[in-house]
């Protein structure tokens, strides 16, 4: 039995989603030709398709925490994991992600897919590396908004390769959680970009970029996710 199998996913067609919806708003499915799909909580504010980071899927510890504290603020948030982290959990070996074009392509297909099923809009996102392809999908086509926890700005120890080419064309608003001390991007690192005026960014006090906090600065890692998935709620809410 499957990896997704055994973790409570039930297999569903994508055109019979709508109804697997209607059935079970908040559930686990494993979409065919598609790949995993988990609903969390009733979309009272908005809805977002959230996608992982490079390294691990959406049942890492970040994303069940990010991703459940923002259920809570009334935000439903829509998890797919990419195909090559589909291989990766299947097989317990680690793999890289393959081209950042071939992730895009992936994540539009998704939103088209999972868009039509509420009157809501939806709005895309991601941690990470999904961030960064949330940003590429809405540069590209109309979105309602886009919500980024710890965009990478340049990868570590490399400033100068800046991942921002293509933020002026984003057209809706977009928010950027990201922490103080982010080696993909610090404070003082995005002080000095020219960033568009929808670009909007909440830093979180002393946070990594999963936004664990140093044990000195008097912060928790929960405190900052909860801070984190509050702002996002508030703008979802003000710009949805």
């Amino acid at each position: 039995m499957s990896h997704y199998a055994l973790s409570g996913y039930n297999t569903v067609r994508p055109e019979a989603l709508s109804d697997a919806f209607r059935r079970q708003p908040a559930g686990r499915f494993l979409v065919q030709d598609r790949g995993p799909l988990s609903v969390h909580g009733e979309a009272k504010v908005g809805r977002l398709l959230f996608a992982h980071g490079a390294g691990a899927g959406q049942q890492s510890a970040f994303m069940q925490q990010f991703v459940t504290s923002l259920a809570q603020q009334g935000v439903q948030v829509l998890c797919i994991d990419f195909p090559y982290m589909q291989q990766m959990q299947e097989s317990g070996k680690r793999r890289p992600p393959p081209p950042i074009a071939q992730t895009l392509v992936q994540l539009t297909e998704w939103h088209a897919l999972l868009s039509p099923l509420s009157a809501l809009p939806l709005w895309v996102g991601g941690k990470s590396m999904g961030g960064r392809v949330a940003t590429l999908l809405a540069s590209q086509q109309a979105c309602p908004g886009v919500v980024v926890a710890g965009y990478p700005f340049h990868p570590p120890k490399a400033p100068d390769k800046l991942r921002l080419d293509h933020w002026p064309a984003i057209e809706c608003p977009l928010l950027v959680l990201q922490g103080e001390r982010d080696p993909f991007g610090t404070r003082n690192d995005v002080a000095s970009y020219d960033l568009p005026a929808n670009a909007h960014l909440a830093w979180l006090e002393d946070g990594d970029h999963d936004f664990r906090p140093r044990r000195s600065s008097g912060q928790t890692h929960k405190v900052l996710i909860d801070e984190a998935t509050q702002i996002a709620a508030s703008f979802v809410r003000a710009y949805g």
